[in-house]
């Protein structure tokens, strides 16, 4: 990649590594549906006039929505409700060493699912490897039965989970302008999440965010969920969709290397968060499997033939 490429992706690891970080705060504040809901639905409004400012549309008829109401649902119900869910319980810069796990998620799920996307040895060994981190990460709380710690974890996993089923589903946007497919997406999104907010988290309910009892969000919470919603949802996504465009998927995927070092900052400086050694080991395995799955470095390694 060009080095302004490479820019853009270390551009990009800061903007999604701070939605760990933005989630970690929220979280301490506000209930995890409602602030998904208030994400994708910011980000919604912040990318609809760029969208027609393009000269570009949404889908008009309802059969058309059918494919981004799945996408919607596998790459941001439910993702952010689970991220959210799980921030509640784990630090931020441990639940980004997780999100690290998503390429092997999707290594799997596309050769079960597809037919041009097998699993070639370096992805089987990168996927075992990508096994052997989480099992790390995990350690000693799996015998301690489903612990606060156990159960952010697995909210984790199934985020990661969730993204590697929308890598497969997303292969059937192809063709479609980046920024009308993340703005469907989350307007999808946000149509989804709203009777969702209205059941689970009841904000007019007695003491909800939006009864007349409930005081009124800090500031700081408010700066949190707006930073999440443009910042880490809507300019990520654009950011996302350039360099898929520009570098492919091969060099979009290295951006997951990359997230966990700035959501480890950020919640060491801002949210006052450590992490074990534990974690960083785990981490240090689950990008030698990322590695091995892109592949890259290993046949650069190999002697040259004539």
């Amino acid at each position: 990649m060009s080095a302004s490429q490479w820019l853009w992706l270390a551009a990009l690891s800061v903007l999604w590594g701070g939605s760990f970080f933005f989630t970690g705060y929220a979280v301490r504040e506000i209930d995890a549906v409602t602030l998904v809901f208030f994400r994708v639905a910011l980000a919604a409004l912040v990318l609809l006039p760029l969208v027609y400012a393009r000269g570009l549309s949404l889908p008009m008829l309802g059969a058309a929505w059918i494919p981004f109401a799945v996408m919607a649902i596998l790459n941001n119900v439910i993702p952010f409700t689970s991220m959210a869910l799980g921030q509640a319980r784990i630090e931020s810069g441990l639940a980004s060493v997780i999100n690290a796990t998503t390429p092997v998620w999707s290594v799997l799920l596309l050769h079960l699912f597809t037919a041009d996307e097998r699993l070639t040895w370096n992805k089987f060994i990168g996927v075992l490897l990508g096994a052997g981190g989480v099992a790390i990460l995990i350690g000693p709380t799996a015998f301690g039965g489903l612990n606060a710690q156990l159960t952010g974890i697995l909210f984790l996993l199934i985020t990661t989970g969730s993204y590697g089923c929308a890598a497969v589903w997303g292969r059937r946007l192809r063709g479609i302008p980046p920024v009308v497919t993340a703005a469907s997406q989350l307007t999808a999104s946000a149509i989804v999440m709203l009777p969702l907010v209205l059941i689970i988290d009841q904000p007019f309910a007695p003491g909800g965010l939006l009864s007349g009892t409930a005081s009124w969000p800090s500031p700081t919470l408010i700066g949190a969920v707006v930073a999440l919603a443009v910042i880490s949802t809507a300019c990520a996504y654009l950011i996302f969709f350039h360099i898929l465009s520009v570098s492919g998927p091969a060099n979009a995927m290295l951006v997951t290397l990359l997230i966990p070092i700035s959501g480890i900052a950020l919640g060491a400086l801002f949210l006052d968060e450590t992490l074990l050694p534990r974690h960083f080991i785990g981490f240090a395995v689950i990008a030698t499997a990322l590695i091995a799955i892109d592949g890259r470095l290993l046949r650069s390694m190999r002697p040259a033939t004539e």
